[in-house]
C-alpha cells in the first residue's frame, strides 16, 4: 500500500472516510483493502460473520472466546489507512474515531444514549462480538492534535456526561476493531444513498466476503 494508493482511494470520496481492512486472524498486519463506513455497515448487516459470531457468543470459557475472536472475526482499523497496522506505517488519518464500551447490560437501550448524545455525532454504531459491548464510531477533526490526545479528551468529555468509562485500547490510532454480526447496526441517515446503492464502491472492485 502506497502514498499513490491512498490518493487514488481519495479521489472523488471526500464524503466519505476510508480506512484499511484486514483478514483474520490479528495476526495479519497486511491491509487487503481500502474501505468506508458503508462497507463496514454492508459488512455487519450482511451474513459473512453470522457464524462465527454465533460460535464467539456460545463460549463460556473467556479465554476461549478470546482466542476464537483473534482467530476467527476480519477486522479494521477506523482511525486511518495503514501501509501495516503499526502507528508508524500510517498513511492519513480518517477522521474517525472508534469508542469502546464493554459490559454495558443492555446494547440496544445503550444506543438508544449515545445517539441523543449532545457533543458527539454517530457515523456508525454496533455491538461488539461478545454480545455485551458496543462501538460508536463518531467523527473527528484533529486540528493539529496527536490521536492519543484527542482520544483522551473525548473520553473525559463522554465521562463527565454520565456514560461508562470507555475502553483506553482506542488511543492507539492503530487500534484493530473486529467486526461481528449484527443486523440491527446504525449508520448515519446522511450515508443512506450509497446503502441504497447495494453496492461495494467501484474503487473495491469485487464483493471481497
Amino acid at each position: 500500500m502506497t502514498q499513490d494508493y491512498a490518493t487514488n482511494f481519495w479521489c472523488g470520496m471526500d464524503d466519505l472516510h476510508g480506512f484499511s481492512f484486514y483478514r483474520k486472524p490479528i495476526q495479519n498486519i497486511e491491509p487487503c483493502r481500502a474501505i468506508t463506513i458503508v462497507d463496514v455497515y454492508r459488512y455487519l448487516v450482511g451474513h459473512y460473520a453470522k457464524p462465527q459470531t454465533d460460535t464467539l457468543r456460545s463460549l463460556t470459557s473467556p479465554s476461549e472466546a478470546k482466542k476464537y475472536k483473534a482467530t476467527h472475526f476480519d477486522y479494521c482499523t477506523f482511525s486511518g489507512l495503514f501501509r501495516k497496522r503499526n502507528e508508524k506505517e500510517l498513511i492519513q488519518h480518517s477522521g474517525l474515531l472508534c469508542l469502546d464500551f464493554d459490559h454495558v447490560g443492555n446494547p440496544d437501550r445503550f444506543k438508544e444514549r449515545l445517539l441523543k448524545h449532545d457533543y458527539f455525532d454517530t457515523e456508525l454504531m454496533f455491538t461488539s462480538p461478545s454480545g455485551d459491548g458496543v462501538k460508536w464510531i463518531i467523527p473527528i477533526d484533529l486540528k493539529g492534535w496527536e490521536h492519543s490526545r484527542y482520544f483522551m479528551a473525548v473520553a473525559n468529555c463522554i465521562k463527565s456526561t454520565g456514560l461508562p468509562p470507555v475502553d483506553k485500547s482506542g488511543s492507539d490510532v492503530a487500534r484493530s476493531c473486529f467486526l461481528p454480526y449484527d443486523p440491527q447496526a446504525y449508520i448515519n441517515p446522511k450515508y443512506s444513498e450509497y446503502v441504497k446503492e447495494n453496492l461495494f464502491r467501484p474503487i473495491l472492485g469485487e464483493c471481497p466476503f
